[in-house]
């Protein structure tokens, strides 16, 4: 998993999870390796057929127990075409994206201090001054 997870990293899966916004459209499956590629085809096609793509990718879940419960509650709509069979490889992918949601989220939460200017003196004069 480990190996799997490094060669995403190396292969662009930043550049994909970047791409999951919604603004520049959806991942590309040629960055990714085959696996999470037929996997990510799997969830493109399955969930895209009620939805589009960026309402689970921006949905902000990150944890593997919130995503058995998500893609087994959209299993069971009508229509939906997922098997529980299917929901292996979906949420395989879903793992790998939201390592990768993490790790972004904690490099942001590590810039933010660096990025934040020292408090400016207020320049309005004190309450009750004359």
């Amino acid at each position: 998993m480990r190996t799997l997870l490094a060669a995403l990293l190396v292969a662009g899966w930043t550049s994909v999870a970047a791409g999951c916004s919604g603004r520049t459209g959806e991942p590309e499956a040629a960055t990714m390796s085959p696996s999470a590629a037929a996997d990510y085809a799997l969830f493109a096609q399955r969930c895209s057929k009620c939805h589009s793509l960026a309402r689970p990718l921006n949905s902000g879940i990150d944890r593997d127990d919130y995503w058995r419960l998500y893609v087994a509650k959209m299993r069971r709509q009508p229509g939906s075409g997922i098997s529980v069979e299917d929901s292996v490889g979906i949420l395989r992918f879903l793992h790998l994206f939201s390592i990768e949601q993490r790790r972004k989220k904690e490099q942001r939460l590590e810039l933010e201090p660096a990025q934040v200017s020292p408090a400016q003196p207020d320049a309005s004069p004190p309450t009750g001054a004359p």
